[in-house]
């Protein structure tokens, strides 16, 4: 995080001093393409990134700040909010004046609409809902002429944090969610002009924005490019402005540095992890020892050296320290289940347990590892199946394309997964309710433990912050003795720009909420 903060406090003082130029098309490659163009449906930067910029959130985290917290927070469709003295209503003034982008007035109604979508109690349904979990704890949304009031059944301190995050974006009540995965209607700083699978994805400038003089941009243009080597040299070469953020490993940045030594490259964490998924019930899966053995065999050092030259960091479900708030102390991290750096023992052990349940060198264990069908999910799951074979496991690689990647997870049609889990913001309430709660559509491994719920419940309902902090870590600890979904890396990648681009800012504690794009102008 460091990095980050000194690095764009650099950038920030240079780009005061230059006059912003309106106009102008930014060109930014997409690894490839989201399954649809509704936000609240999806989940991965694969939709935000390119559609952000469409939509506006009743609050946002300041996209000129690279760390999100609540101290970063600025007005977006609401203008302000206040909370009651027990913290359980949450008031929002809202901007008037502002319309959707076909012209229609935007109005309290809209938030009750968009909450009734993520809540499912309205008559028009989600197809996919992967954030219903975050906003679980919202009992009704009472409204007024310009005013939405959140009614919570309880304290909860994250979610004014989740009301800011990409992917919490408002949408309209004439609009049904069918229409909204193809033809998005926003209030945001560009218009979706354009959604071709797996070729383009194209923004133009919302002449009728409710923010005077934003965007500088007329347009965003953002061709599909899978191969990450072809997608280099398109940067390299001047084709595009800008790489897929956090998309950049130390050697591409090194090799892009030798073809445009101009190019201005950050490098940070970025909230994601890499993680061990598990069908807990699939045989033999269903066994905990031979789930216990496969987070035994994990080498998280050999990962990181292998993938990010000895730069990503180790640690539980939560982002590490220094970056993130809610993260052990690394001595504590070592103690956990499976984190042993001895691990030669780790591996003993784990050999141990898959003969007890009649694995071994003459009765292997053979199984597909699937992943997403993308370079950085791939490399890892090779590594994987490596690590795999000292247990008596032989993996084959199972590449899954990304519009098919997230809905055989969602309906278990796998046996071993290797996966990455983006957080939007720093805080358990995401982490702990989307990955590990019962019945939650993103909890891929089905992992469902009514004790750890109602740790879960007691956490997110904690306002000391040192007291939560020490709940945090507990539920972290229990969540790897479990093997719920055991962490093996936090990633630690880059974004590369022209310098003729200004106004970016990438964020160091999450990948998914810097791309409203609003104040992104090219110099002429």
């Amino acid at each position: 995080m460091n990095l980050f903060v000194t690095l764009f406090a650099g950038l920030l003082c240079t780009g005061a001093a230059a006059a912003q130029t309106p106009g102008g098309t930014l060109k930014l490659y997409l690894r490839d393409s989201p399954a649809t163009a509704s936000p609240l449906e999806e989940a991965s930067r694969t939709a935000t990134v390119p559609l952000m910029g469409v939509f506006n959130n009743l609050m946002v985290f300041d996209q000129g700040q690279p760390v999100n917290s609540e101290t970063a927070l600025v007005p977006e469709l609401a203008t302000s909010w206040s909370w009651n003295a027990e913290r359980t209503r949450l008031t929002l003034k809202l901007r008037e004046g502002v319309t959707w982008h076909d012209g229609k007035p935007f109005s309290a109604a809209d938030v009750k609409c968009t909450f009734d979508l993520l809540l499912g109690t309205g008559a028009d349904k989600l197809r996919k809902n992967p954030r219903k979990t975050w906003f679980e704890n919202i009992e009704a949304v009472d409204i007024a002429p310009n005013e939405a009031v959140l009614r919570l059944q309880r304290p909860q301190p994250s979610i004014l944090s989740m009301l800011a995050a990409g992917y919490s974006a408002i949408y309209p009540c004439h609009v049904n969610a069918a229409k909204m995965r193809t033809n998005p209607v926003g209030t945001g700083p560009f218009k979706l002009a354009a959604f071709q699978m797996n070729e383009l994805i194209r923004l133009e400038k919302n002449p009728n924005y409710w923010r005077p003089g934003r965007p500088y941009l007329d347009a965003i243009e953002m061709p599909v490019v899978a191969n990450r080597a072809t997608a280099m040299l398109a940067f390299s070469s001047g084709k595009v402005d800008m790489t897929f953020p956090f998309d950049v490993t130390g050697p591409m940045a090194r090799e892009m540095k030798r073809d445009a030594p101009q190019a201005v490259c950050a490098f940070g964490p970025m909230n994601s992890t890499q993680n061990l998924i598990v069908n807990r019930e699939k045989p033999p899966f269903d066994n905990p020892n031979v789930r216990r053995a496969m987070a035994l065999t994990i080498d998280r050092k050999a990962f990181a050296d292998i993938m990010f030259e000895g730069q990503g960091d180790i640690g539980g479900t939560m982002l590490p320290q220094p970056a993130g708030i809610w993260g052990m102390p690394p001595d504590t991290v070592k103690t956990m289940f499976g984190y042993d750096p001895d691990i030669s023992k780790n591996r003993a052990q784990g050999r141990a347990l898959m003969e007890a349940v009649g694995y071994g060198p003459a009765n292997r264990l053979k199984v597909k590892v699937s992943t997403r069908n993308l370079p950085i999910y791939r490399d890892a799951a090779v590594i994987l199946i490596d690590h795999l074979k000292e247990i008596y496991i032989d993996g084959e690689l199972d590449p899954v394309d990304t519009g098919l990647w997230f809905t055989r997870l969602a309906r278990k049609d796998y046996a071993i997964g290797m996966n990455t889990t983006s957080n939007a913001i720093d805080d358990p309430d995401q982490s702990f309710y989307e990955n590990f709660a019962c019945g939650s559509e993103r909890n891929y491994s089905q992992y469902c433990n009514p004790e750890m719920q109602a740790l879960f419940d007691r956490q997110s309902a904690e306002i000391d912050l040192e007291k939560r902090k020490r709940l945090v870590w507990e539920i972290d600890r229990r969540l790897q003795e479990d093997v719920a979904r055991p962490a093996i890396l936090h990633q630690v990648t880059g974004t590369c720009w022209h310098p003729s681009v200004h106004g970016f800012t990438p964020m160091a504690n999450s990948s998914a909420n810097g791309y409203r794009f609003e104040d992104l102008w090219i110099a002429h």
